[in-house]
């Protein structure tokens, strides 16, 4: 019998934290689109020295978050109208579909699903009445990668994962007023019902009301 004890999880790397702490500043927008930072500022809230904080940068750089300047730091790049158009466009075809897929499936498919999203919605009211944006962008996010999973596409769900980060950027944006928060969740209500009821032009049509919505929020074409 083998009584040694497991083996600990590997310890993120330097580089990893500074990565995984700038990168959650970014998304989470406690670092705004337009600022300069700086390596040390950074290395401070970390607790790592400049070299790893480089490293880190230079993978935000590639993967389009952050312009790195000499001597002056790195530039938050804003989100831009182009970028918040292409999301909504693709969501729009990739949700479009997925919904319909899901509206017309059998009755106990669509039940299993609405359970999923009826769950979804709740922690979204949740989040609301506590104030926590957090967790309301996060189950809002959860409510559409479920549908879109439901279709069972695995092309189509590595396109939508692929469009994550800039995703919970843009709904962060977009998630700081109470009264939107609440048109959100009856918008979320409507494409659920739609699903329930299995009625694929409704919740097609509900999909397109809540994108629509959701471009007009935060700068995009309607």
């Amino acid at each position: 019998m083998n009584l040694s004890a497991p083996s600990a999880a590997p310890k993120a790397s330097a580089t990893d934290r500074a990565y995984t702490h700038t990168k959650d500043a970014i998304l989470g927008r406690r670092y705004e689109g337009g600022a300069i930072v700086s390596e040390g500022d950074i290395a401070a809230d970390v607790g790592v020295s400049r070299t790893p904080v480089r490293e880190a940068l230079l993978r935000l750089q590639a993967e389009g978050l952050v312009r790195l300047y000499p001597k002056r730091g790195a530039l938050i790049v804003p989100v831009s109208r182009q970028e918040v158009d292409d999301v909504i466009e693709t969501r729009r075809l990739v949700e479009g579909y997925t919904v319909e897929r899901a509206a017309a499936g059998d009755l106990a498919g669509r039940a299993a699903l609405a359970g999923r999203l009826t769950g979804l919605l709740e922690a979204m009211e949740d989040g609301l009445a506590a104030g926590d944006t957090t967790a309301f962008v996060h189950a809002d996010r959860e409510f559409h990668r479920t549908i879109v999973a439901a279709a069972g596409n695995d092309i189509l769900n590595a396109l939508y994962e692929s469009l994550r980060d800039r995703q919970y950027r843009m709904m962060r944006a977009g998630s700081r007023d109470a009264d939107l928060m609440r048109r959100n969740i009856a918008e979320h209500a409507a494409i659920l019902d739609a699903v329930r009821r299995g009625v694929a032009e409704d919740a097609a049509a509900a999909v397109r009301t809540h994108l629509d919505h959701a471009a007009a929020s935060i700068g995009g074409r309607p």
